[in-house]
């Protein structure tokens, strides 16, 4: 028997909030925000927000290439000379394009098994320390690492209430228990601060 009301699983993503972070004195870059909402069973967090740059992007991208190389993953906008960080136009379009990879990305169940790929979605880990957990390396595991960055970064009290109230509704309906929807849309505008930019090579 097929349940009357079978919850249809969900991921949203968002890339937006575009930021100049100085690297240093002479460097800047942007970092954007990523906004996760879903009821999925493949996250470890219903909800999370992260800063990311386009290279981490690239890193990603690079990452999980190589771990399923019989999937054509999708092209992240291009990297031009001409790219200027002042030029709303620009910036808004390699946001829209880099929103466009991680709908593609979240779409294939094999991609969505790497490890990497909810690191960099749910962490501020860097590129070299997702590596270092993923292989085994640290003394945390993906999901600790998960937890403990929402831990430390608490911008979804609704979520946290929904844990609590499933824990204690333990012996109520398992449908309005297990639906994981979170905040609704009035909420999905809370932001996270910028993170201070990871060392990279």
């Amino acid at each position: 028997m097929t349940p009357k009301h079978e919850i249809q699983e969900f991921v949203t993503v968002l890339v937006r909030d575009p930021r100049i972070q100085k690297e240093d004195s002479w460097h800047s870059y942007i970092d954007y925000e990523i906004f996760i909402h879903t009821n999925s069973i493949c996250f470890t967090r219903k909800t999370s927000c992260v800063r990311r740059r386009y290279r981490e992007f690239v890193w990603l991208r690079q990452r999980l290439q190589s771990n399923a190389v019989l999937i054509q993953l999708p092209e992240l906008p291009s990297r031009t000379p001409f790219f200027n960080m002042n030029n709303p136009n620009h910036v808004d379009h390699r946001r829209q394009g880099l929103q466009e990879f991680l709908e593609k990305i979240l779409r294939d169940a094999l991609l969505l098994s790497d490890s990497r790929l909810h690191l960099f979605l749910q962490t501020q880990l860097s590129p070299e320390d997702m590596e270092a957990c993923v292989s085994g390396q640290t003394k945390y595991s993906v999901a600790d690492a998960i937890l403990s960055f929402a831990s430390l970064n608490r911008r979804f009290p609704v979520e946290d209430e929904e844990e609590k109230k499933g824990k204690n509704d333990a012996d109520s309906d398992s449908e309005s228990s297990s639906s994981g929807l979170g905040p609704s849309d009035d909420s999905i505008s809370c932001g996270c601060k910028a993170s201070p930019a990871s060392e990279e090579s």
